[in-house]
């Protein structure tokens, strides 16, 4: 499965949300249920949450992290993108290095390094 990327996207890996977000997958789903198939939608991996400007993601980023998210790591002296990440798909893809994530830019889709694209999600597109 797949993620339909738009604009600015912050994307987070199901299985650190299911150890990290308060109440897990199910509480993560409750506080964005009122933002569900507007700029918000996951698939079997990844949830994707968006916005159209860098000071929009940075209030979700700041969100996060005020959760227990960590961002930005350094690994041999580069920052990468550690338990979430910031995908400008139109604009090249991750905004840091991110091992856990495959972005196509031209079918504006990402899904889990390791798993193949198959099925998108996305607005108005089935989970």
């Amino acid at each position: 499965m797949a993620i339909a990327l738009e604009f600015i996207d912050f994307v987070v890996p199901r299985k650190i949300i299911d150890e990290k977000y308060p109440g897990g997958w199910e509480g993560c789903l409750r506080d964005h249920s009122n933002l569900l198939d507007g700029r918000v939608w996951y698939d079997d991996h990844l949830f994707r949450d968006g916005a159209m400007s860098p000071g929009d993601i940075k209030l979700i980023a700041d969100r996060w992290t005020r959760l227990g998210f960590e961002g930005q790591i350094e690994i041999d002296g580069s920052l990468c993108w550690k338990d979430y990440c910031v995908v400008e798909a139109i604009f090249g893809g991750a905004t840091l290095p991110c091992d856990w994530i495959e972005v196509d830019s031209k079918l504006l889709i990402a899904y889990m390094s390791g798993t193949t694209p198959g099925e998108v999600c996305g607005p108005a597109r089935r989970r």
